[in-house]
């Protein structure tokens, strides 16, 4: 018996990967979050699966699934919104898994970050404006930030800044990061990219907080705060570049 902890991607049914979806049809139970998975990415469950929201459930009650189902022979899938690597809460619960001596595998899955940029149609490193971005968040009940991550500690590199489970906090945004970019850096807010409901809020630092309170949006959201979003007249990469030598692509004469 093994807990698959699957990837479930953005929310889009069709952005799960082949091998997730492959798990869910093949395992006869499905534990899901049912408040921030799309009920579609069900449909790849097989039809005997016995489904379980975890929604209302407790780490315990989590728990004593994996248990029961381990002791029943019965491989888990086990479905998380957007990529495990982040904000997913798996770590706690591989190791109850581990304690238990009970196998388990994890499936990447689209993060909702690249989702979001998808919706935005925008690169989110430019050559020469910003190479580098950093996946952060606000302070909340679930989880409280480390004392040295702060936005303005990550605002002072410059670096295209994607800030999850931060809508509420739109204000402290504004005020930590506008002395950093500036007014005028532009704001994207993408709500719930990839579903039917996906919705964007474009502005500037100096506006988006009077943008967003025009059309509210829950907390299923990402604050991109990026000089890159704006970047139009930035230098070329040296990748395609016809002079550029490389490994792959040797080019007689030049």
């Amino acid at each position: 018996m093994t807990v698959h902890f699957i990837g479930a991607g953005p929310g889009a049914a069709d952005l799960i990967t082949l091998r997730g979806a492959r798990l869910l049809a093949a395992c006869p139970v499905c534990l899901y979050a049912g408040s921030i998975v799309a009920p579609e990415l069900l449909e790849h469950c097989g039809p005997d699966a016995r489904l379980v929201d975890t929604a209302p459930m407790s780490l315990d009650e989590i728990e004593a699934e994996y248990v029961a189902a381990h002791a029943a022979g019965q491989d888990v899938a086990r479905l998380h919104s957007g990529d495990l690597s982040v904000w997913s809460a798996v770590a706690e619960q591989i190791r109850r898994l581990e304690k238990h001596g009970i196998p388990y595998t994890m499936t990447p899955g689209v993060p909702s970050f690249a989702a979001a940029a998808a919706a935005l149609g925008r690169e989110l490193t430019i050559p020469e404006v910003a190479q580098s971005l950093v996946l952060t968040r606000i302070s909340g009940r679930a989880s409280k930030m480390p004392p040295g991550e702060t936005l303005a500690g990550f605002g002072r590199t410059g670096a295209t800044l994607a800030i999850h489970l931060a809508i509420h906090a739109i204000d402290e945004i504004v005020a930590q990061l506008t002395p950093l970019y500036g007014a005028e850096c532009p704001v994207a807010i993408v709500f719930r990219a990839s579903w039917p409901e996906e919705r964007i809020i474009r502005g500037t630092l100096a506006d988006i907080a009077d943008r967003l309170a025009a059309e509210p949006v829950e907390r299923s959201a990402i604050v991109f705060v990026a000089p890159s979003l704006g970047a139009e007249n930035f230098r070329e990469s040296s990748l395609y570049d016809a002079y550029y030598q490389r490994r792959f692509r040797r080019r007689d004469g030049l």
